[in-house]
């Protein structure tokens, strides 16, 4: 998701169920799962296009839309299948401008065609619909509509859908690979109020009764990062000089009476942007903007439009976690989406890792290693990070025993031992490869990437030359962590690496005899060195590998046995942010 709290105070993932705001209808099964199966009538489809015309009553907390969608038939099809919840009413479907057929009883809502089509047809739909959006319970982590007011009283709205998808506000294919090559927005919203949202501001029309329609474009969108969001805002703009030779327009929303913190915030946002750009590469929507909007809620990587609800609160690292951490899903989870939930740490490991890499980029290796510490005794080891298997993103972050809080903390400090074993040069390549699938990007040479795990082990092996599936074979896939065995007589220390399962784990060690480091081959999991008597020795002492920690594991049950083990929200993202978490 979006969101995961600062280093220095993740929480422990709780378990979230289906719920409903009283007086609504329970969100079906169908509807909370972002990702799950798709309909086999889906996969004959792909949808190209989207032109979405949504009314927003913050009184009456309903919006009225109008979805005109495009599609190509992969094969011969009778009917279309897209995902909406089935608070909407629908009034009228249109294929090719024909009324047509439909049926929505669990959210997932068939249009039956006049005739069949043929491979390679082109069809406009048209779906006309309306009523109260499910209300979200819990923002971000359980989502939907946020009706909220401003301190002063006036609508402040906004939406919050990685958990449940797309079709809480809009009828789409609700699977992380069905993103259009491009959506035009026209949010319309009462007297008095804007509507910031993604991409690029085509213009605003304005009517005579006061209401205003935003017409937004953004191209190739994640699913879950549209977002709408209304209220009385005041703007902040500037231009960012990128490195690359471009020139990158930035605006953040806020409320009004907040300009002097607005401002504060907004001068984080070029520093931000040069590392991401310095470490990993080019912002991928420069031709669109960084957008940064003021919610109601904590916090959601929205594509161009980050949501933004930290308050403005201060950490000891001098930075505003919450703006870095959805900021950097423009790369980990916008620019390179997981083609299925299943790789979900692919969105939050990678974008919790760049917290302490960016600590490093500001003050050195001490920040980073203070901010990696802080993080350790967060990992729960509950279940392996990945199964091999779709899964939805509830499926990944909210079921029990879940690994949600683990795709944050377990993944970045697997990154954190990958970029030691393999130094700068060699991450730097494998992080260009796997967000732009080239190793040269650079403005205009590059496409949005889906990606797996099993892409971006393939990856690493294409640039270090090696075969590194071991290392993924025991942090990825199998939940306990490898325990190295220590131990020392008068004038040898044997270092033994045991991986779950008997895995093999030839991972090499650091050791410091007298102060004097040295890298200590384990090529066969096990190694002996000699040591003078007397000698002082520290295993691993920069803390560059993941393993089992038995005084960790002693800090962690007696929380627990202490009852001081808190289950409140998830980490945030989501860390989808809250956080695509």
């Amino acid at each position: 998701m979006s969101l995961r709290l600062p280093f220095a105070a993740l929480l422990l993932l709780s378990t979230a169920g289906i719920a409903a705001e009283k007086g609504q209808p329970p969100i079906t099964a169908q509807t909370s799962l972002s990702g799950g199966p798709l309909d086999p009538l889906q996969k004959k489809l792909t949808l190209d296009t989207a032109d979405l015309q949504i009314e927003v009553d913050p009184v009456r907390e309903v919006i009225n839309g109008t979805a005109t969608l495009a599609f190509t038939a992969l094969e011969k099809t009778n009917r279309i299948v897209v995902d909406l919840d089935r608070n909407y009413t629908v009034t009228s479907v249109q294929v090719d401008g024909v009324d047509a057929g439909f049926a929505n009883p669990e959210g997932r809502m068939t249009i039956t065609l006049a005739k069949k089509v043929a491979k390679d047809s082109k069809l406009s739909v048209k779906i006309v619909y309306g009523g109260r959006p499910h209300t979200a319970p819990r923002a971000p982590w359980d989502g939907g509509f946020v009706w909220s007011k401003t301190p002063d009283g006036q609508p402040w709205v906004a939406t919050a859908v990685q958990m449940e998808g797309c079709d809480l506000i809009w009828p789409c294919i609700d699977y992380p690979t069905y993103e259009p090559e491009k959506i035009t927005l026209h949010i319309t919203v009462p007297a008095g109020l804007k509507a910031p949202s993604n991409g690029k501001l085509l213009g605003v029309d304005r009517f005579d009764d006061g209401r205003s329609t935003w017409n937004w474009e953004v191209k190739r969108p994640n699913l879950y990062g549209i977002a709408l969001n209304v209220g009385p805002y005041e703007e902040i703009s500037g231009t960012y000089k990128s490195r690359f030779g471009n020139e990158i327009p930035m605006f953040y929303w806020y409320l009004p009476g907040e300009k002097e913190k607005a401002e504060k915030l907004f001068a984080e946002f070029a520093p931000t942007l040069d590392f991401y750009e310095s470490v990993v590469g080019p912002y991928p929507w420069a031709d669109e903007k960084v957008g940064v909007v003021e919610t109601p809620h904590k916090g959601m990587e929205h594509q161009t439009i980050n949501a933004y609800g930290n308050e403005y609160a201060k950490a000891p690292e001098g930075f505003d976690w919450l703006f870095q951490h959805e900021f950097g899903h423009e790369w980990f989870a916008n620019q390179l989406t997981a083609s299925n939930w299943d790789d979900f740490w692919l969105h939050e490991g990678f974008t919790a890792y760049m917290q302490p890499l960016y600590g490093r980029w500001r003050e050195g290796d001490g920040r980073y290693t203070a901010m990696m510490l802080a993080s350790r005794t967060g990992i729960q080891n509950q279940s392996p990070l990945v199964t091999g298997k779709p899964q939805s993103a509830e499926d990944v972050y909210e079921r029990s025993p879940g690994r949600g809080g683990d795709i944050y903390t377990k993944g970045s400090w697997t990154l954190h031992t990958l970029r030691n074993a393999l130094g700068d040069k060699a991450f730097a390549e494998i992080l260009r490869r796997e967000v732009y699938g080239r190793p040269d990007p650079a403005p205009g040479n590059f496409m949005p990437q889906f990606r797996t795990t099993p892409e971006f082990i393939a990856i690493v092996n294409q640039v270090t030359g090696q075969d590194w599936q071991w290392f993924f074979d025991v942090y990825l896939y199998q939940t306990a962590l490898p325990k190295l065995t220590v131990n020392r007589n008068a004038t040898q220390l044997t270092l033994k690496w045991t991986a779950p399962n008997g895995k093999p784990f030839p991972l090499p060690v650091e050791v410091a005899i007298n102060d004097v480091v040295q890298k200590v081959p384990m090529t066969s999991g096990l190694a002996t060195i000699t040591v003078a008597e007397g000698a002082h020795v520290v295993v691993d002492p920069m803390s560059r590998i993941l393993k089992q920690d038995d005084a960790v594991d002693a800090f962690q049950a007696w929380k627990t046995a202490q009852g001081k083990e808190k289950r409140p929200n998830p980490p945030l993202q989501g860390g989808s942010g809250t956080a695509k978490p």
